[in-house]
């Protein structure tokens, strides 16, 4: 009996270390930045899925894509239905690596600077993506950073020449997520 309860025990304090390597939001923030000649335009999403695995250093991302927000309706609307079409390609996704996970002490609280590297898919199309990012330790929770540039036509997002001023060829992308330990029920 003793075994058993021993083995419990093992099984418990394993599960337990191995549920504290992996982090995860469902309310990281994602915005995009568009520069044009005629006009600027920025969108939030308050939505996105993120999880974080500090031992094996890989990263999965995912957002609705009509979960973004702008100023204007009618920018949105246009959004979803005109350009990102969004009932066909409903989500954007990233998955990857920390190329450089050494650098991060995941028990230390500090700030340090990592590259990741994987697939951006976006309106069903995948590229590759390197970015610079930042990872903070707090706490036992974990926030992570990155800003990279999308280039529209990369991705079969189609831009009308009638409105081709109005949006920008090369999209600023912002990400933060503040994670938290993903807890073994």
């Amino acid at each position: 009996m003793k075994i058993i309860f021993l083995l419990l025990i093992a099984v418990s304090i394993t599960m337990s270390a191995v549920a504290q390597n992996i982090y995860s939001t469902k309310k990281g923030r994602v915005s995009f930045y568009s520069k044009a000649p005629l006009e600027d335009i920025e969108a939030h999403n308050n939505e996105a899925t993120c999880f974080m695995d500090t031992k094996t250093a890989e990263i999965a991302f995912s957002v609705l894509i009509k979960s973004f927000k702008f100023e204007k309706a009618l920018m949105e609307e246009h959004f979803n239905t005109s350009y990102m079409e969004s009932d066909k390609y409903p989500k954007s996704t990233f998955t990857g690596k920390i190329k450089n996970p050494e650098t991060v002490k995941w028990g230390v609280d500090g700030s340090y600077q990592i590259t990741v590297e994987g697939t951006l898919n976006i309106h069903n199309v995948s590229q590759p993506l390197t970015t610079a990012a930042t990872v903070t330790v707090k706490g036992g929770n974990v926030s992570a950073n990155a800003k990279f540039n999308v280039r529209v036509a990369d991705f079969n997002i189609k831009i009308p020449s009638v409105v081709s001023r109005n949006i920008a060829e090369v999209v600023e992308v912002t990400v933060d997520c503040q994670l938290t330990p993903v807890q073994n029920n």
